[in-house]
């Protein structure tokens, strides 16, 4: 089965309506099409291009038209999910976002560090020491540990997002801290989040699939299940080198991928 649950629409940031959006899911030959668009963000939690008035305002919009397309196009299995940003000190606005509908699932997003969004630009992480960036990556699998026990998610999005602008570092620092990444996605497989696997590192600076081979090893080595994502944000997106994530997590014997339907997970060969 070809499936992607990880997907968003010109009501966030990305370039497509939820209508070509889904065009371009059964072009691509989709089986399951899960959307997931962001959730909102209360203020403080800023980007440098920021789109959460443009949200805010059709929210609403996005989960109607995913809606009218479930109940029309029945012969898809298309799925209502919200990638919900995880921000430690906002359980009450979390819970919020996730009383706004029923979803089918939801994926856990990290990427705010308290109220810095480290994936927002390049430039923030230039004059950060070795030191500073080993303690921002720490930080990340801590609270991602948090994240878990919230018992709010269905799925850890890109576990390794934090790399994004510094791939090396990274490297050098997750072969010498496997524990803590470990902790993590044990945490996470104990509160039956699903861990995915998405292409959207090989259109980032990155350029690496998410996760990193090491974080494979210890995904395998602890046997977490699996999801398979894009994170598409337009009609070309869609789908994008799914396959080869099947591959990628062949390589580490994994034989089963999952999606999720009216929160209950279905797994189903690879």
């Amino acid at each position: 089965m070809l499936i992607d649950l990880h997907t968003h629409t010109c009501y966030g940031h990305g370039s497509n309506t939820v209508f070509e959006m889904f065009q371009a899911g059964r072009r691509a030959g989709l089986d399951v099409h899960g959307f997931s668009e962001h959730s909102p963000r209360p203020s403080g939690y800023d980007y440098t291009n920021e789109y959460r008035e443009h949200l805010n305002k059709h929210f609403q919009d996005y989960l109607d038209e995913v809606e009218k397309i479930k109940q029309e196009r029945k012969e898809n299995k298309i799925l209502l999910a919200l990638e919900l940003d995880w921000l430690e000190d906002e359980p009450d606005f979390m819970q919020e976002c996730m009383e706004r509908h029923s979803f089918d699932y939801v994926i856990a997003g990290i990427h705010f560090i308290k109220k810095w969004g480290f994936d927002d630009q390049a430039s923030h992480w230039v004059n950060l020491s070795k030191q500073e960036k080993h303690a921002y990556y720490a930080a990340y699998y801590k609270t991602m540990i948090k994240m878990a026990e919230s018992k709010l998610f269905h799925i850890v999005a890109h576990p390794d997002l934090i790399k994004i602008f510094s791939r090396e570092t990274f490297a050098e620092w997750i072969k010498n801290n496997k524990s803590l990444a470990e902790d993590a996605l044990l945490a996470c497989k104990e509160n039956k989040l699903c861990m995915e696997i998405s292409s959207a590192g090989l259109r980032k600076p990155c350029q690496e699939i998410y996760p990193c081979r090491t974080l494979m090893e210890i995904a395998k080595d602890i046997d977490i299940p699996i999801t398979f994502a894009s994170d598409g944000h337009c009609v070309n997106t869609i789908a994008k080198n799914i396959g080869m994530l099947h591959e990628y997590a062949k390589e580490y014997g994994f034989t089963e991928q999952n999606y999720f339907e009216n929160n209950t997970q279905i797994t189903v060969a690879l």
